[in-house]
């Protein structure tokens, strides 16, 4: 191993007030321990790897540490320039082994914002670092079928609260978890609309939920992440050891005088499905209300950004989302999908005080 480097963030790295991440009032701060081992095919051609890293999100994620180790000739982190999503980035330019291991170590607490109507009220103007999230993107449109479908979501809803549960709503009765999905999804809702299949993965299920809100006015985005503990809720919520597989993408949507209020439709669709229950029964219909202004913090954010470009610029951008590894080895982007072939390994560790 030729080089090593330590990076130390602090909470300074986020953009965002406290005020805006409320925590559950019981919850225990969790650390957890990400490894990932990256190996690439030795060849005579330039390599180059982008990872999501996990990012700090005061006050209910802290991002400690960054450690890397390996043969890369050149390795550092960046962040894009939109939406400060922290990445590695990692070359080669000769040949010979191409590994990588990098260890993360960050801290979560359980999350709850839970919206009531006394915080229905609307103010037309949001914060710079708010606003952007009503805008639409490649994969979230806007207007046209998207448009009408949350028109006809939210139709005798008053106010941001009541329309983003309707829409919540809507999406968690008409859409449905498809196994067959590869990955998370790809959350191309404009399709997903057209041709009437809401079936899908998170990416796909919390896009849609994120695009209707948009189309009415709400701020709203997704959140990428890793699933790296068990879940107190349902097993199919959790994951442990091996997470190579177990990403996760979440929702926000943003109301003034509350902020960011945590959902998570697709995890709804996902207990449905892996646990074997109706949507109609009280164990789902629990979840249903929890996941609706609250997240399970056994998982681990890397970013919200959508259809941006990697830093620094690649032959694969722009990209949907970055929630999996990327790489191009010649110029000739890898499967992200097939860790084994890639190949990595994601593992985590919850430490013991």
């Amino acid at each position: 191993m030729r080089r090593r480097q330590f990076i130390q963030f602090s909470s300074a790295t986020s953009l965002l007030t406290l005020a805006n991440y409320p925590v559950h009032a019981n919850a225990a701060w969790k650390t957890f321990t990400l490894t990932m081992r990256l190996t690439l095919p030795d060849s005579e051609t330039p390599a180059r790897v982008w990872l999501p890293l996990p990012n700090s999100v005061e006050p209910y994620q802290r991002a400690i540490d960054t450690r890397w180790s390996g043969t890369a000739a050149k390795a550092e982190i960046f962040r894009d320039v939109m939406y400060n999503a922290p990445m590695l980035y990692a070359e080669w330019t000769s040949p010979g082994p191409r590994e990588l291991v990098v260890i993360s170590q960050v801290k979560t607490i359980d999350r709850a914002n839970v919206p009531t109507h006394a915080a229905n009220a609307d103010v037309p103007v949001n914060p710079p670092d708010v606003g952007r999230f009503l805008a639409p993107t490649q994969h979230i449109p806007t207007d046209g079928i998207v448009l009408a479908t949350a028109e006809e979501a939210t139709q005798g809803a008053n106010g941001p609260v009541e329309q983003a549960r309707a829409i919540y709503d809507w999406v968690v009765d008409n859409s449905f978890r498809d196994p067959k999905v590869k990955g998370c999804g790809r959350g191309d809702i404009k399709g997903m609309l057209e041709s009437g299949n809401l079936g899908g993965k998170c990416a796909d299920i919390n896009s849609l939920f994120v695009g209707l809100c948009r189309a009415v006015g709400i701020p709203a985005r997704e959140n990428f992440g890793i699933r790296v503990g068990a879940s107190q809720r349902f097993k199919s919520l959790g994951k442990v050891g091996d997470v190579t597989g177990a990403q996760h993408c979440r929702a926000e949507f943003y109301v003034h005088g509350l902020g960011w209020v945590p959902v998570d439709p697709a995890d709804v669709r996902k207990v449905v499905l892996e646990e074997k229950l109706a949507l109609h029964v009280p164990a789902v219909q629990k979840i249903r209300e929890q996941l609706f202004g609250t997240w399970e913090m056994n998982w681990v954010e890397f970013n919200n950004a959508r259809d941006f470009i990697l830093n620094p610029v690649s032959a694969i951008s722009p990209i949907n989302f970055l929630m999996y590894p990327r790489a191009e080895v010649g110029g000739v982007p890898r499967d992200e999908l097939d860790a084994k072939r890639f190949a990595y390994q994601i593992e985590a560790k919850e430490e013991t005080a």
